[in-house]
């Protein structure tokens, strides 16, 4: 008989770390002379629009890849590694370790399934012990940004259409999967995998999490 692989994949913002990454972003960028307060303002909008389920993804994140064009991914591998170790390593709390812990120790193959990027990601990710990073990548040329976006982006259906490409790899299916969010705009992720989880769900989410009955945290 062969085993079913379990596995337990993890939203980042507000699921994982207990706040939107975005905003500790630009403030690191701030410090660093590379933000001003009107870049705060802007990124303050773009998190409230995406909280209500108003925003254009994809023209956030062509807006923001376009600022990038030139810049060496190296560079920005770098930036994230310091930033995460200054600014968002403080936010992970110990319920998210606990659970990333009780995965773990079940033997469940571990992956963050985030609209962010993976220079902002994969720095939780190892801080965790996360194996798999599931995000949305910008595309690289020359080993230089060339300040566009890859598609699909890692939100809503993108998500859904990116996990399974890893579960192509890995070999598991998404029946098998738990999943761990707090935002409405991951309901179809949410509807296709075998336990799915509301964590500290948004106000669209929570209604939906108890009409379909998902458990809360």
């Amino acid at each position: 008989m062969t085993t079913r692989r379990r596995v337990a994949l993890f939203d980042m913002d507000r699921t994982l770390v207990s706040v939107e990454t975005a905003s500790l972003y630009v403030r690191y960028q701030r410090e660093i002379g590379e933000a001003t307060w009107r870049d705060s303002a802007r990124v303050a909008w773009w998190v409230a629009q995406y909280t209500i389920g108003v925003i254009d993804a994809p023209k956030v994140a062509a807006r923001v890849a376009s600022t990038l064009a030139g810049m060496p991914e190296a560079k920005m591998i770098a930036r994230c590694e310091d930033w995460v170790a200054r600014y968002v390593v403080q936010h992970i709390g110990d319920r998210a370790r606990r659970t990333v812990r009780f995965h773990k120790e079940r033997g469940d193959l571990l992956a963050i399934v985030t609209g962010a990027s993976p220079y902002a990601s994969r720095p939780v990710a190892k801080l965790l012990d996360i194996p798999h990073v599931i995000a949305s990548e910008l595309e690289v040329e020359g080993e230089v940004f060339t300040g566009r976006p890859k598609d699909p982006l890692c939100y809503a259906e993108g998500k859904v259409v990116l996990t399974k490409r890893l579960a192509e790899e890995e070999g598991f299916s998404l029946e098998d999967a738990t999943f761990y969010t707090d935002s409405h705009s991951d309901l179809p992720l949410l509807l296709a995998v075998g336990e799915p989880v509301a964590v500290n769900p948004d106000r669209r989410l929570l209604r939906e999490a108890r009409k379909r009955g998902m458990r809360i945290e």
